[in-house]
Order: structure tokens, then C-alpha cells, then sequence
């Protein structure tokens, strides 16, 4: 999340924690701790197997507490060795519904790879390791179940082993928690294998991952379009192609955004128009819980005439870019195209 995100969402954090009515999440919790029963942890949906393979076989401890985001209900559950200190590693477990347009960690990070495996979602071994799925459920509020996980701990701290186990934890959770919220989503399989590629720079013609088929050769000539740097494509929830521009210090940035990602970016852009100018976006449907999907094109650095910064895309190119990213994204992700 870059800079500009993380300022806008922390404000939008802040006007909604003092706007919305009867708003609990991240303070007030009720604890439901429990160091008894791992089931009675977000109601049995924590992967307990998964966690303790994560943990070496080592006995657990748990903890849980409930709250609410604009509204909706929202639970958080960790799993733990048992008698490590409260700066020990740990795994995070948090379920919301899609309507709580609250994304946060790999499910709002561009730098997140696709975790793959049947599943919609992102997977991001950056700092430390961070899974989220998006699951169709017609019974919760938006029609989705969006399943977050994340190991409080520096990655180069972990093994290969345990790196990929969370992305199975986040996977049987969500496995778990659909089947409690009787879910008819499509489910994936158990991951073998993450995706732990960083961003990749690569001329324009050579792209493979998120930028592919974005820059036709005709306009990637026209525009001087000729570096690219992109991530895996697949099914992740926040998506980003950057292009360099021509001009020194200039670039595009393409990002497709889906399920209460695309909530949050599309109620951030609303409330901060100021933000966003010069940008272009559309929404599009996609069925389930990934809809409906938002895109937007920016160049940066932003258009400001008070600051002399002119833009150099025309409009027509904007439209053409983001039109052929967007229609690339929503083909992987099994949405509809014009």
C-alpha cells in the first residue's frame, strides 16, 4: 500500500470510528479469551491441525474476542505456542463479512502475489507473511466472507515450511468458517506452494504477470511506453500494472480492486475526491463477493496546476489503458467482459 493509501485510509479510519454509531473494532473488544478450548476460538473456524503444524507440534494457546465495523460483526482469534512470552510468534485469524468494506493486509496490498489454488485471494511474503480469501456467502452482509490471516513475526525468522503454512491456515479457516456460515461458494484446495515473487521490472513486450496484454505495441511505440513492473497474475484482490512514462520521475499505475477492497478504495475515493485528481475509474460487475470490481488508472506523480504538474496521457489513451487492464483482470478473475 503506498503512501498516499495508507494516509487516506488511516483518515478514513479515524471519520469512521467517530462517525459510525455503535462502532467497535480494534478497541472495546469483548475477550473471549480461552486457553480451554481451541473450538470455541471464532466459533471453531481457527484451523487449529494447520496452526499446530505451524508450530511445530508445540501445545497452544488461544484467544478470540468479537466486535463490530460499521455495523457488521467482526472476529479476531490467535493461536500461539504455549508459554511464550507476549513477543512470541503468532498467528492471526480475523473473519468479516464483504459489507464491512474494510480491507486490510494482503488483501489491500498490490505487492501481493495470488495465493492460487482455486481460491480468490492474495498471499504476500514481505515483512512478514499475510494471507486473505474471499469466499461467497449469500447468507452474510455483501454476499461474501472475507478470511484474513497474518504470522506476527519477521520472516526471515521463518522457514519455507512456515511460510506456506500460513497460507494453508488461511485456507482451512476459511474452509472452516464457510461451512459454519453455510457458504455455497466454490472452495480451492490446500496450497502446495506460495508465491513469493516480488515485484518484477521487465520491458513492456516481455510482460507476463499483471500487465500482460495492458500495452498493445502500437501504443506502447506511440505512448514511449517501455518498462513495466508488475506482479504474478491470477486472482488477487488488489492488482497493479506500473508503467514508465516517458518524461523523467513519471509512470502509470494501474490497480483493479475487488470485494470490500473495491468497497474501501471506491468509499476512500468519494469521501477524498481531492485525491484522486486528474484519475480515471469505473466500476464493473463480477458475480459473488468479488463484485462489483473497481479500476483505476493515476498518473503520477498526480496533475496539479497550482503545482505545475501537467498531465502527459491524453484522455483517450487514459481510457484505452485502463480499459484493456481492466478487461485482462476481470477475464482471470472469471468476470464478465464486453
Amino acid at each position: 500500500m503506498t503512501g498516499r493509501r495508507r494516509t487516506k485510509a488511516a483518515a478514513a479510519a479515524i471519520v469512521l470510528a467517530l462517525t459510525a454509531g455503535g462502532l467497535i473494532w480494534g478497541f472495546g473488544l469483548r475477550d473471549d479469551d480461552s486457553g480451554k478450548d481451541p473450538a470455541e476460538n471464532c466459533r471453531g473456524a481457527l484451523a487449529v491441525e494447520e496452526a499446530g503444524t505451524f508450530f511445530g507440534g508445540a501445545e497452544l494457546a488461544f484467544r478470540g474476542h468479537t466486535g463490530e465495523w460499521v455495523g457488521h460483526a467482526t472476529e479476531f482469534c490467535s493461536a500461539w505456542a504455549r508459554g511464550e512470552g507476549s513477543g512470541g510468534v503468532r498467528l492471526e485469524l480475523t473473519l468479516r463479512p464483504a459489507a464491512a468494506h474494510r480491507a486490510a493486509g494482503a488483501a489491500e496490498n498490490p505487492g501481493a502475489a495470488p495465493i492460487g489454488h482455486g481460491w480468490n485471494g492474495s498471499f504476500s511474503a514481505g515483512r512478514r507473511p499475510e494471507a486473505a480469501v474471499l469466499v461467497d456467502c449469500a447468507p452474510l452482509p455483501g454476499k461474501g466472507l472475507l478470511v484474513l490471516t497474518s504470522a506476527r513475526e519477521d520472516i526471515r525468522e521463518l522457514s519455507a515450511e512456515q511460510v506456506l503454512q500460513v497460507a494453508r491456515f488461511t485456507t482451512e479457516s476459511a474452509r472452516r468458517a464457510a461451512e459454519r456460515f453455510g457458504c455455497e461458494g466454490t472452495l480451492g484446495q490446500r496450497p502446495s506452494t506460495v508465491d513469493r515473487t516480488a515485484w518484477r521490472t521487465l520491458p513492456v513486450a516481455r510482460a507476463t504477470g499483471t500487465c500482460q496484454g495492458v500495452v498493445p505495441s502500437r501504443d506502447a511505440d506511440r505512448l514511449r511506453l517501455t518498462t513495466a513492473s508488475e506482479m504474478p497474475a491470477g486472482r488477487a484482490l488488489t492488482e497493479e500494472c506500473s508503467l514508465k512514462l516517458p518524461a523523467k520521475g513519471k509512470r502509470v499505475r494501474l490497480t483493479a480492486y475487488y470485494g470490500p477492497s473495491a468497497l474501501q478504495e471506491t468509499y476512500l475515493d468519494k469521501r477524498y475526491p481531492g485525491s484522486v485528481k486528474g484519475a480515471a475509474m469505473r466500476s464493473h460487475p463480477c458475480e459473488g463477493a468479488l463484485g462489483p470490481a473497481y479500476f483505476k488508472f493515476e498518473e503520477l506523480p498526480m496533475p496539479d496546476s497550482e503545482k505545475g504538474v501537467r498531465s502527459t496521457v491524453r484522455p483517450d489513451d487514459r481510457q484505452r489503458l485502463l480499459t484493456a487492464f481492466a478487461n485482462a483482470s476481470r477475464t482471470r478473475h472469471g468476470c464478465p467482459v464486453d
